[in-house]
């Protein structure tokens, strides 16, 4: 039965091939009756518990066993914080009948003296193993790549020249059309050319710069047919140590693809995503172009990038395509005179299913423009058709609320400052958040750094501010568990403790980073943060924003309408044992950083 263990789940996969030897060759195997106890409270275990079918449950020792505080099912592992111990703390107990490999605690021991990464894994703080999960996690899928065609990629049109075009203009010509290679016809034939040619043939051959750039040709070119697979264009290019295919449909030529394409649709598909953007002259293009930014999500990550780049990438084209659309909406002559600006998750970088809009737009004081709020309102309407939803609070562009000079947003500003009121202080914690994407930018800049001039530095204001930081539950037992609950909103058990809770931080301080990571990152640098301290506030962050989108796609996908009523939940269930232990590492992370908020601004009582 050792064969029916699987050494590819962390952290077994951790091992090298002598280590998971020793493991299959000292596994024992264990069959557990429905109600039968497996460890006991005060006991000493016989090592690690792997089930291979079943369900088990940690439960508070004794008569009285409501109190449940997780669930174990196939693959999960437990009782090795017991083993190490030398003592269980809680019962262990099958739920149903249950086979069990069981790892001896020598063994675990001595694996443990062996292999540092994996010992890790077991002893250290959560940070460290977020990392390890992150770096050594089961490999993801590359189907989506393997299956994507040539024409999914960006296909460039070749720059073209005729048989006698000089050296000299072949090179203006690629400086013009800012390329790094182009295609020279002589007779019915396509030769290559590229820079490193033209750099060759001019400093080492010293040729005359009105040579015939043909002569320079490569007219042996590596071909593609655009419905071959894009995947079979990167081996191609591998094996012939070349950057560049050229993509022939019969006898017709369609364009170039180049290796840095290639690689950009395989890590993400935002290259082409990015150039649709720019080059859209209509609000139809660029609502099409927006259209791919769930895919986008989707490839980000299903190929593994941490959650933190994927949060930088999708800001980044976010606040493409509503500058783009500020461009298109907004009249050329008014542009100089106002800034829009996105506040909330957006204006931090770290939305990534869209949500809501939040946003607003500072103008010149003294600015005469009869049709300001009609056009706001239609850049309103704009947006929710690419797919951002309207804010429930109203906070956005097409809210007169939200449209202000520089003189009424500082005041603004002042006055939610000096108010302790709770929507008051609601729209403070928007705003600080701020950030322009269009427009002239000064103009925000003026009015924020009024304002962090102004800003009252008293322990009264702070106090006010921070305590909604703490007001939601720490969803654990008294014992460090996740309660036992079948769900939890995760915004209020975790992201909003850590983000608020940074906010004010870092407005205390004036850093002016909107971003939580980067706050984090400055408070630390300034000595507010100790350096393990904020390390594992930006770990349990980054773990509740992914485990959040995971579950979002997931509903998303599910749904008639494309919309997850819920975005907020996690079903626990749907977690596997390594989440819900990381889960519950987090949330610790998260209590501690509560009371750390409580001493900092007095707000025990």
């Amino acid at each position: 039965m050792p064969d029916s263990f699987k050494m590819d789940n962390i952290p077994f996969s951790l091992l090298d091939q002598s280590e998971q030897a020793l493991v299959s060759a000292n596994l024992d195997l264990a069959y557990f009756q429905q109600g039968e106890k497996i460890i006991a409270a005060g006991e000493v275990p016989e090592g690690v518990h792997v089930i291979l079918k079943g369900r088990v449950r940690e439960s508070e020792a004794g008569e009285d066993q409501r109190q449940v505080y997780v669930h174990y099912e196939n693959e999960d592992y437990f009782g090795g914080w017991s083993a190490l111990r030398g003592r269980a703390i809680h019962d262990f107990i099958a739920e149903e009948e249950t086979i069990c490999h069981i790892l001896p605690t020598r063994i675990l021991l001595e694996l443990m003296q062996s292999n540092a990464l994996f010992a890790d894994y077991f002893q250290q703080d959560f940070a460290v193993k977020t990392e390890i999960a992150a770096q050594h996690g089961k490999g993801q899928d590359m189907a989506e790549f393997m299956l994507s065609k040539i024409t999914s990629a960006t296909i460039r049109e070749p720059l073209i020249v005729e048989e006698g075009t000089s050296i000299r203009d072949a090179t203006r010509l690629m400086r013009e059309s800012k390329a790094d290679c182009l295609l020279a016809r002589k007779g019915g034939r396509f030769g290559m050319v590229t820079g490193t040619d033209l750099l060759d043939a001019v400093v080492l051959k010293e040729m005359a710069l009105d040579s015939d750039v043909s002569d320079l040709a490569s007219y042996r070119l590596v071909t593609a047919d655009p419905d071959d697979y894009l995947f079979n264009a990167l081996v191609m290019m591998t094996r012939q140590q070349i950057e560049r295919v050229v993509v022939m449909s019969g006898q017709t030529l369609l364009g170039v693809v180049e290796l840095t394409d290639v690689l950009s649709y395989f890590s993400s598909h935002s290259h082409v995503i990015g150039i649709r953007i720019e080059r859209a002259s209509s609000i139809d293009d660029l609502r099409e172009a927006a259209q791919g930014l769930n895919d986008l999500i989707k490839a980000l990550i299903s190929t593994g990038v941490k959650i933190r780049f994927t949060m930088d990438l999708l800001a980044a084209m976010n606040g493409r395509i509503i500058a783009k659309l500020f461009d298109l909406v907004i009249p050329a002559d008014m542009q100089p005179h106002v800034c829009l600006i996105v506040m909330g998750s957006e204006g931090r970088g770290e939305q990534i299913m869209k949500t809501d809009q939040d946003n607003a737009l500072i103008y010149r004081d003294g600015l005469s423009w009869a049709s300001m709020q009609e056009v706001m309102n239609r850049f309103s309407e704009k947006l929710i058709s690419f797919g951002f939803p309207p804010c429930p609070g109203n906070i956005m562009v097409s809210n007169p609320e939200w449209v202000n000079s520089v003189g009424d947003w500082t005041q603004k500003l002042s006055d939610w400052a000096e108010t302790c009121e709770g929507e008051a202080q609601m729209k403070l914690a928007i705003a600080v958040d701020a950030k322009p994407v269009a427009g002239n930018q000064a103009l925000f800049k003026v009015a924020r750094n009024w304002f962090l001039r102004h800003l009252r530095n008293n322990d009264v204001f702070f106090s006010h501010f921070a305590r909604a930081a703490i007001e939601f539950d720490t969803p654990l037992t008294f014992f460090g568990n996740l309660k036992d609950k079948s769900e939890l909103d995760i915004k209020k058990g975790g992201i909003f403790p850590i983000v608020h809770g940074v906010r004010t931080l870092a407005l205390e301080h004036r850093i002016l980073a909107t971003n939580t990571y980067k706050r984090i990152e400055a408070l630390i640098e300034s000595g507010q943060l100790q350096e393990r301290e904020g390390r594992e506030i930006s770990e349990a962050l980054s773990l509740f924003v992914q485990l959040r989108l995971r579950q979002q796609m997931r509903r998303v996908e599910e749904s008639a309408d494309g919309f997850d009523p819920t975005p907020n939940l996690i079903e626990l269930q749907r977690l596997n044992r390594m989440e819900r232990d990381l889960l519950r590492d987090a949330l610790q992370v998260v209590k501690s950083f509560k009371k750390h908020l409580t001493l900092r601004y007095h707000l025990g009582g």
